[in-house]
């Protein structure tokens, strides 16, 4: 029995050692897996850090992205209102333009000034009289857009139309369609004088009549018979202002080597006044007038 017994403690014994030195090993490792635990978690923890601070990275560029594309949408949107705001200005000032054109024509229709809008803008009609007699016709076609231009006309080439809409058309339309007019009105005038000149006076002329295309330059001889003698005399008109009818320079001197006397410049005098103050045709008609009252008086 007692070998039993011994067998049976040494089996427990070992048991009991086996179990002490599991036990011991087992405290041995907790530290050990302690640490590992300690090392993923603190792994895990820096990826997790990393993982963070990369999608705070990428937020704050989105974030930036998105600022820039609302600024980039809102600097083209007020460039599209600042755009059409030009745009509307611009059609508002080209429509004051027309209705101000219209007005002008419906206003002075009754002055030569006349015309009518059409799709491109108005086309202008200015009719030319002296004397209150009708001459020529004349037309300007304006575009009215920005700038202003003048599409077709019938101007003379003579007539300093460009002077004139440099002068005023981009900044005053009424005033240079008014002094388009006035030297359009004036230029008829003196043609119209020169040609009454021709027609009605021939028998005074003494020679041709010349003048320049503008008819702001005549030149002529001519002869009166007044108190039984004859006076013969050259005449040097100049019209400086091309919106005058009457000369501002005028020479009148004798013709031929008759000797002078005081009843030839008495007479050369009166011409000069009479031409200074007279349309050319009425000039002569009162010449005609004088012969007349002459000849009747002597008979």
């Amino acid at each position: 029995m007692e070998p039993a017994k011994t067998v049976c403690q040494d089996g427990e014994t070992k048991r009991g050692v086996l179990a002490h030195l599991e036990g011991l090993e087992t405290q041995m490792n907790r530290p050990c897996k302690r640490s590992e635990e300690l090392q993923r978690a603190q792994a895990e923890e820096s990826a997790l850090g990393t993982k963070i601070h990369e999608l705070r990275h990428l937020r704050d560029k989105l974030m930036a992205e998105v600022k820039q594309r609302r600024a980039r949408g809102k600097a083209s949107s007020a460039n599209v209102e600042s755009d059409q705001t030009v745009e509307i200005g611009e059609q508002e000032v080209l429509e004051r333009k027309q209705e101000s054109m219209k007005a002008i024509l419906q206003a002075y229709r009754f002055t030569g000034l006349s015309g009518k809008l059409t799709s491109r803008g108005v086309c202008v009609c200015i009719s030319t009289a002296f004397e209150g007699n009708l001459l020529d016709s004349y037309f300007v076609d304006l575009v009215i857009q920005k700038p202003l231009r003048i599409h077709h006309h019938s101007i003379p080439v003579f007539i300093p139309l460009e002077k004139i809409a440099a002068k005023y058309l981009q900044t005053d339309i009424q005033h240079f369609l008014f002094s388009l007019c006035e030297t359009l009105n004036a230029y008829s005038g003196r043609k119209y004088q020169a040609d009454r000149l021709q027609s009605d006076s021939a028998a005074f002329l003494t020679g041709p009549l010349q003048r320049n295309s503008l008819c702001n330059l005549l030149s002529f001889t001519y002869k009166v018979d007044l108190m039984g003698q004859s006076f013969s005399f050259c005449a040097r008109l100049l019209y400086e202002d091309l919106n005058a009818t009457l000369p501002t320079n005028i020479t009148v001197t004798y013709q031929g080597k008759e000797a002078l006397s005081a009843s030839w410049e008495e007479q050369r005098a009166s011409h000069e006044a009479l031409f200074r103050t007279k349309p050319l045709h009425r000039v002569f008609a009162s010449f005609a007038r004088e012969e007349e009252l002459d000849l009747s008086l002597a008979s």
